[in-house]
């Protein structure tokens, strides 16, 4: 079970810090959370640890394990336990203690070792079988920039070592996947100092896929929606107005200008959607009124949790906000449901777990809308037959959501829609249609993203294929490439014949051997090769056929003529 698993991974982290302290016993604590691939533990250490330390580090942890000590929890007041820290020279866990409001608080015994923990644990060091220490990081206490550095050691644990085997095996793939790395040697991205990073700069193959999938995303919205396009910046006013400010002051850049000139760079798209809806007289009989837009936000994320294209600070969303009267909610969000579905299918995201995220501690709005409104999302997912998990207060500031997470080739899962239902913004911007009796009704705004930010997706996708994207989509479909200087004009017409039918092929001319240009257009993860030799020219000194090649297979001469109806097929079907 996940709590199970959730308990063995804390439990571990414990262990973790106890081997610490034992190697290096000036280590000041900070926190040792379960993660949800594992556990890491932060540390104030007199000296900096290297991958080279790990292994010292995991043997003495199993020297612990065999101890078979006793996870053992003991309640105390906030002074006991700020003495008995104190006393073991634990600054980090006084000042957690500071900030918790209960009087009392718990603290877990292992041997000698202590911590301040709300627990559950394991019974005893031995349940603990299968670890592994796995990377070494900068974190800043707090995620605070302004705070110290300290040095995080993430490591996971499963059940048995079979289970471990399977983990570390798939993390080697996902390096040898890395998006960061194939974006590079794909030329797909960039991210440069001087620029600023979290800000990416797109190359042409890179433009040529975001291109793809805003073509994918209006397609499969067809006539439902009505796009639009809005500035990027506004009126700091707009924000304070929707809550945003207030909600996610953190992550909202400092405004531009002084007083009423004061603007924004928009951190959020809502804002704008419903100043459209607000333009016009809304009669009930106009809803659902749908609007999309492709739209850059921008997030004031901290450097140290920037990653590639997973974490970034400007974002392109495949945003969308629907304004129906609450009669329609339910169907909307099954309509909803079913879009995601369909578009991820397309990317071989069939294996998906679906979450209701309720009320935050930190939110606007009545409890009792809170509670109507989420019952209406579980009653959209049981009418549409679709098991659903619950997460505790992880519902946006304005309204519950239902968010979709997808597991990818490597069996790792990735949230990605997002469906939110907003009650509030509405009221907030006295939004209104007119009912069948002529009399004011306030809508229900959804905010929902099928692919989330573009970025992020790409990111994603780019690992979940290992760099070789689907046809339909791949940046570079077709390498011809000729067997010698005496094909290079066959090679160069075929070339402008595919280009001209709407593939994006390219030519191989360079004078290296043809086991090298395989090779090359292997590492370029072009779909697929097309060589042609004698054997492929006809009398008239024109190709007629190709050897094929797709993905490290030889495929074999194939008619140009057939070879082109099949990768044709192979596009309109998606596959």
């Amino acid at each position: 079970m996940k709590e199970d698993l959730e308990i063995l991974r804390h439990s571990t982290s414990h262990i973790l810090a106890m081997a610490v302290l034992e190697l290096y016993p000036k280590a000041k604590l900070a926190i040792g959370p379960a993660i949800e691939d594992g556990f890491y533990y932060d540390f104030d250490l007199p000296q900096a640890l290297t991958p080279e330390d790990l292994p010292k580090i995991e043997a003495e942890m199993v020297k612990i394990i065999k101890k078979d000590l006793k996870f053992e929890k003991e309640e105390l007041t906030k002074e006991e336990a700020k003495k008995l820290l104190g006393r073991l020279d634990q600054p980090y866990k006084l000042e957690l203690i500071e900030e918790i409001p209960a009087s009392k608080l718990t603290i877990y015994r292992t041997g000698n070792f202590i911590d301040l923990c709300e627990g559950p644990h394991v019974t005893s060091t031995k349940e603990i079988k299968a670890f592994k220490l796995t990377k070494i990081a900068g974190a800043y206490w707090r995620g605070n920039e302004k705070n110290k550095m300290l040095q995080r050691i993430y490591g996971t644990v499963f059940e048995n070592q079979s289970q471990l085997d399977n983990y570390l095996k798939n993390i080697a793939k996902a390096e040898e996947a890395d998006h960061r790395k194939l974006g590079q040697r794909l030329k797909i991205f960039m991210v440069d100092d001087e620029v600023g990073p979290g800000l990416i700069i797109w190359l042409p193959n890179g433009a040529q896929i975001i291109q793809g999938l805003q073509d994918f995303i209006r397609e499969k919205l067809g006539s439902d929606y009505q796009f639009v396009a809005t500035p990027h910046i506004g009126r700091i006013g707009l924000w304070k107005k929707s809550g945003h400010w207030d909600h996610y002051r953190e992550y909202i850049y400092e405004p531009l200008g002084e007083g009423r000139s004061q603007y924004l760079i928009k951190p959020m798209n809502c804002p704008f959607h419903i100043k459209i809806y607000g333009n016009d007289m809304r009669s009930y009989r106009n809803l659902p009124l749908r609007f999309a837009e492709f739209a850059d936000v921008y997030r004031q994320e901290k450097t140290g949790v920037l990653h590639g294209l997973l974490r970034v600070r400007s974002i392109m969303q495949d945003d969308g906000h629907i304004f129906c009267r609450p009669d329609q909610l339910q169907d909307e969000v099954i309509k909803l449901l079913k879009l995601a579905q369909d578009v991820l299918k397309i990317f071989n995201f069939t294996d998906l777990e679906y979450y209701v995220s309720t009320k935050p501690p930190k939110s606007l709005g009545k409890e009792d809308k809170w509670g109507k409104t989420t019952k209406e999302l579980y009653a959209a997912l049981e009418k549409a037959k679709i098991d659903y998990n619950t997460e505790e207060g992880e519902g946006a500031f304005y309204g519950p959501k239902i968010d979709i997470k997808a597991k990818d080739a490597l069996g790792r899962l990735w949230q990605l829609t997002t469906i939110q239902v907003d009650f509030n913004l509405p009221e907030r911007f006295d939004l209104f249609y007119i009912d069948q009796n002529g009399k004011k009704q306030q809508p229900i705004i959804i905010h929902r993203a099928i692919l989330g930010a573009m970025e992020r997706f790409i990111g994603i996708l780019l690992e979940h294929y290992q760099g070789l994207l689907p046809l339909w989509l791949a940046p570079e479909q077709i390498r011809v490439i000729p067997v010698g200087a005496d094909h290079r004009k066959v090679a160069e017409s075929l070339q402008q014949d595919l280009v001209k039918l709407g593939l994006r092929a390219t030519t191989d001319l360079r004078r290296e051997t043809i086991p090298f240009k395989i090779r090359q257009g292997e590492l370029d993860k072009i779909n697929y090769l097309f060589i042609i030799g004698e054997r492929e020219i006809n009398s008239d000194g024109k190709a007629f056929k190709v050897a094929v090649r797709y993905s490290g297979k030889d495929l074999g001469p194939q008619k140009i003529d057939e070879v082109i109806k099949k990768l044709q097929k192979e596009i309109e079907e998606k596959k």
